[in-house]
């Protein structure tokens, strides 16, 4: 049963730890509560509704990895090959033969991560001291190249060896998904995705951008860039070129609780391919921290001690998070307009902010059987 009081407390919380707008959904079987708090405008005072599309930055990568299992299933793509098979030109010689279509979506390939490269006068996690907001007002309008940013991850020193553990996330591995998905079936992966996973799950409000600029209502979105943009600084209006399908798709609150409850009751994917994205590798976040990663999927527990399964995502200045217990009776999405709020200490680390302890509660109120 949904404890509405509970969860608006909650969620209330969170606005006032520091976040100017958040809104939410949660459900557990025919139950639906949505609620939001803050403003989607610092300026204006327009407040934010649940019912705002939004960026929602890595969750794109369940997708993306649905639609590649479903060419598995079809027999277009093997789970198990080596990715230069298909991809002789962008992955060459012995890493090509090395690295599998599984290693990618696992991030298990050892591909360096390209962003830093991209954004060359800052560097990635977890040399955080060292970065700077510049890049990303220079880059605002750029229109990347995947097939540049692929060779610049490919290029890059190596993060593993093919198959090691703990991996390391890359959005690499999930631009080279992408070609895969356009090689074997001669689209583009977007209109692939679209058709095939988006459309199929009836997900209404839920695309991948084609101009800088978001379409539907939708909040505005702020950077803290670890508390060195002070106040936080709008980054609504921005080209997401630089992430393409790993990480670009705008979607709603519904619209995620909808795909993944679709996703996890075996409607998006076969029941095969679920078991394969919920068989789980240690992974190093882009955050550092050792996590368990699965096929596009990655597990939470439950203050209950159930497993909740999921992903979670962030932009410039915006970040959602959804999940759904196993048995997908209880699901959760949470979408925030303010990203990398906590200040750094001399070692470049994260300090803990008010805001992860109130977000932490909510999910423990929303997740709560």
């Amino acid at each position: 049963m949904l404890d509405d009081a509970k969860l608006n407390t909650a969620l209330e919380n969170v606005r006032r730890a520091g976040v100017p707008g958040l809104f939410a959904e949660v459900r557990d079987n025919d139950q639906v509560w949505q609620g939001a708090a803050g403003v989607a405008d610092v300026t204006t005072g327009r407040p934010v509704t649940a019912d705002m599309r939004h960026r929602v930055g890595s969750i794109t990568k369940t997708f993306t990895a649905a639609a590649v299992l479903q060419q598995v299933e079809s027999g277009q793509i093997g789970l198990d090959a080596p990715i230069g098979r298909y991809l002789p030109k962008l992955v060459p010689g012995e890493r090509g033969d090395a690295i599998t279509v599984r290693m990618l979506i696992n991030h298990t390939s050892g591909l360096a991560e390209y962003l830093p490269y991209a954004y060359s006068s800052f560097r990635a996690f977890p040399a955080l001291a060292d970065t700077g907001p510049q890049s990303m007002d220079d880059h605002r309008f750029t229109r990347f190249d995947p097939i540049e940013l692929i060779g610049l991850g490919v290029a890059a020193p190596a993060a593993g060896t093919p198959g090691g553990t703990p991996g390391l996330y890359s959005n690499t591995n999930y631009l080279l998904l992408a070609q895969l998905l356009e090689q074997v079936t001669g689209t583009t992966a977007e209109k692939c995705i679209t058709q095939n996973v988006i459309e199929r799950a009836g997900l209404s409000d839920t695309a991948f951008p084609d101009e800088p600029q978001m379409s539907g209502p939708h909040s505005r979105i702020y950077e803290a860039w670890f508390g060195m943009i002070d106040p936080p600084r709008d980054y609504s209006v921005y080209d997401m070129s630089y992430a393409g399908p790993s990480a670009s798709l705008t979607s709603t609150v519904a619209d995620l609780n909808r795909f993944y409850g679709l996703l996890l009751a075996g409607e998006i994917v076969n029941q095969s391919s679920l078991e394969q994205m919920r068989r789980t590798v240690q992974v190093i976040s882009q955050e550092g921290k050792l996590i368990e990663y699965g096929l596009g999927l990655y597990p939470m527990e439950g203050p209950d001690g159930g497993i909740f399964w999921g992903h979670g995502g962030t932009v410039w200045g915006g970040g959602a998070l959804s999940m759904t217990s196993a048995d997908g009776k209880r699901q959760m999405s949470v979408a925030v307009n303010v990203q990398r709020w906590n200040k750094l200490d001399s070692m470049g680390r994260p300090q803990p902010h008010p805001i992860d302890d109130a977000l932490a509660a909510l999910y423990r109120v929303a997740m709560q059987r």
